[in-house]
């Protein structure tokens, strides 16, 4: 498959039409789908409307990228990720209808993930976006139940553009006519063209703080729309951005007919890897075993104000992190919101990544921002470096959902 992956990746959906008309046009046959785009917390709103849903007994079809520490992580059919022998099947029949023309590795998974979803039966199908909307391999879909378009903030912009009006322009470009859509919070610049594209396109929209609204309130997720008020337990997902998260879950819930036993069911039992996860198990739990250690994934300035909330409301104990990103990142953008809670940054490459920031480069960052910072050569190296000056430290190790994918596969 990356033979033939084209030299320049452009963004366009002709490779993606080719193959699926070659393969019988599978996306014209999935249970009603559910279209999520956005900057940050696609993945987590995803996670909490399939756990709604299966809580009401429907078989959910859930498509997401990247995956963490196995591929077959991205494709979920009815509840259960695809199992090898599937997988392989679909790689090899996706490939032979592909022939020797270009096109790239998401492409040809997602063309592959549509054709499973296609032939199994479900209540729904989750598509997560990979990168913007418009152009994006899973904006195939003529006629979607329903869009939902998280947050929109600054990253990729040597894809989607330089300005926030830019990327949300790409963002909205799921935004199908005639198709209700449910808008996150959003930035003045960005819901201003979010909400121009849905008038143009007869789009029913679902906007924050116009139609539905969520706060916090004792610990407690308070939801209010034009149908009531909802008063259900805090996210088990960690962080203040969860919140809003799981408002845009509930919102897509009750939109689709679903009552409070559901919307609860989202905030209580949805489970995402690597968004301020802890981490209980393993090598490295066993190599500290007084300290108390997290993984998170988030990688442009939004993920770390969103991380650096999270550990404001932590009990207060001496914070450090262990931090690898790559080289197209917006790195210091990241590191400044974080530079009021941590002690000590511990920066490192990511194993086995082309694309990985040297941790040289990391330090120098984080030092930029005024975090104190060395660099070591692996994760497990820093990890003892913090240990022996302070064993029960709080240790975060973030920056990249490479890296925290490397440290589920070697801690599992």
């Amino acid at each position: 498959m990356m033979t033939l992956h084209p030299k320049v990746i452009d963004l366009t959906l002709d490779r993606v039409h080719r193959l699926l008309a070659a393969l019988g046009n599978p996306e014209r046959d999935l249970p009603p789908v559910i279209h999520i785009a956005g900057t940050n917390g696609k993945g987590s709103t995803q996670a909490m409307i399939r756990a709604g849903l299966e809580s009401q007994g429907l078989r959910v079809h859930a498509y997401t990228s990247p995956h963490l520490a196995r591929f077959h992580e991205r494709i979920r059919l009815a509840g259960e990720l695809i199992s090898e022998p599937a997988l392989a099947a679909l790689l090899d029949e996706c490939v032979q209808a592909n022939g020797p023309d270009e096109i790239t590795f998401f492409e040809i998974t997602t063309c592959a993930a549509l054709l499973a979803f296609a032939r199994t039966p479900a209540d729904y199908t989750l598509l997560e976006v990979g990168l913007g909307g418009r152009l994006d391999a899973t904006n195939v879909v003529g006629k979607p139940a329903l869009s939902i378009i998280t947050p929109v903030s600054m990253d990729h912009e040597s894809y989607l553009g330089d300005t926030l009006a830019k990327i949300a322009g790409e963002k909205a470009g799921i935004i199908k006519r005639g198709v209700p859509v449910i808008v996150g919070p959003q930035a003045e610049a960005g819901l201003e063209v979010i909400e121009s594209t849905a008038a143009r396109l007869g789009a029913p929209s679902l906007v924050h703080g116009q139609h539905w609204t969520v706060w916090e309130e004792r610990n407690r997720l308070i939801y209010q729309d034009e149908n009531g008020l909802l008063d259900l337990p805090p996210p088990n997902l960690p962080g203040p951005h969860q919140f809003q998260n799981a408002g845009a879950a509930i919102a897509a819930l009750r939109h689709l007919g679903h009552g409070p036993e559901a919307c609860e069911a989202a905030v209580t039992a949805a489970v995402w890897p690597a968004r301020m996860q802890r981490l209980r198990q393993g090598p490295l739990v066993d190599a500290a075993p007084q300290a108390e250690l997290w993984l998170d994934g988030g990688h442009n300035p939004a993920g770390g104000e969103a991380v650096a909330a999270t550990l404001a409301r932590m009990p207060k104990r001496e914070t450090h992190l262990i931090c690898g990103m790559l080289n197209t990142k917006d790195v210091r953008g990241y590191m400044a919101p974080l530079a009021g809670q941590v002690t000590r940054l511990h920066a490192v490459s990511i194993p086995g990544e082309k694309a990985t920031l040297p941790a040289e480069a990391t330090r120098d960052a984080a030092q930029s921002v005024g975090i104190a910072a060395e660099t070591a050569d692996s994760v497990a190296q820093a990890l003892a470096q913090i240990i022996s000056v302070a064993p029960q430290a709080r240790v975060l190790i973030c920056g990249s959902l490479y890296l925290a994918g490397a440290i589920l596969r070697e801690n599992g």
